[in-house]
């Protein structure tokens, strides 16, 4: 297997791949490609480095490195999987693969139940939502994170494409959710009138247009939907700061993730006490504001 693995970095690194969709270079891009295209568990790699492989397991993974190089597709797409943590999501191309720094906020505890976590604003202490809403919930993942960390909690999982709401529903049947987690489709809190939310996630569409029309190939296999956001990357955003008010309830709370826009929007908002939590890359990609701090 070493000597597949080796291959695939190399030819992985001189066809000039991008990443950023589960794995962050040549070597992990390979590893998840060889270790799933041999049948094993894609966070077992140096148990199995040096295991002598069959024909037909080389040719599967042989066969999945040429498709990444050949189709420019993430390898989630390939593999119809993507992980946040130990949890698994099913994915396809109907749906922007899952990298939310949101999903970093739900901490594992006992068991298989995570714990909503959000470092530097206080948010994490004595939060116990009953009615949670995941705004752009893609393939559902972070509608499923809140459900499992929450198990009182009735959860709202809102998308506009009724393609990404079907991987929804596929990955929200396979966790056994289907009981709390109700999937709506609605342009943004449009279908949702009447209802309230003690927390409300989303992470929105939030790409400029000039950097939309510089993506790499693997970004451009995912829904263009899922990703512009007009001028400055802040059309969504605007809308859920404007509307989030009458959906949210007297204490709660909205997180939301903004890329690498935070400049923008506090030149827009400068009234708005945002607060932005730790994630792996540093704050600033995520705010988050409770509603007596958004007026109205």
């Amino acid at each position: 297997m070493r000597a597949l693995l080796d291959e695939g970095v190399r030819r992985f690194e001189a066809a000039g791949l991008s990443y950023g969709h589960g794995t962050t270079n040549a070597l992990d891009e390979a590893a998840w490609l060889v270790l799933r295209g041999v049948g094993l568990p894609p966070h077992e790699l140096n148990a199995h480095l040096d295991e002598p492989l069959d024909d037909a397991r080389y040719e599967a993974a042989r066969k999945l490195i040429a498709q990444r190089i050949r189709t420019r597709k993430p390898a989630a797409y390939l593999l119809h999987e993507a992980w946040l943590g130990p949890h698994r999501f099913y994915v396809d191309e109907r749906v922007i693969v899952p990298r939310s720094f949101i999903a970093e906020f739900f901490k594992q505890t006992t068991g298989d139940r995570p714990l909503l976590s959000i470092p530097g604003t206080g948010h994490n202490r004595g939060l116990s939502p009953t009615r949670i809403l995941d705004l752009c919930t893609g393939s559902g993942c972070l509608a499923i994170l809140a459900a499992l960390a929450f198990p009182e909690a009735r959860v709202d999982a809102v998308d506009l494409s009724p393609g990404a709401l079907e991987v929804a529903r596929r990955n929200v049947d396979d966790y056994g959710l289907a009981g709390r987690i109700e999937l709506v489709r609605s342009d943004l809190f449009s279908a949702l009138e009447g209802r309230t939310y003690d927390l409300i996630l989303s992470n929105p569409p939030y790409v400029k247009a000039a950097s939309m029309r510089t993506l790499p190939q693997e970004y451009r296999r995912e829904p263009e939907m899922a990703l512009a956001s007009g001028r400055d990357g802040l059309d969504h955003t605007r809308t859920i700061l404007a509307e989030a008010p009458r959906f949210l309830a007297k204490k709660g709370l909205l997180v939301v993730e903004i890329g690498h826009n935070r400049t923008a929007l506090e030149r827009s908002y400068p009234e708005l006490a945002f607060r932005w939590p730790r994630t792996s890359a540093g704050p600033g990609f995520v705010f988050t504001l409770r509603r007596e701090s958004l007026g109205k």
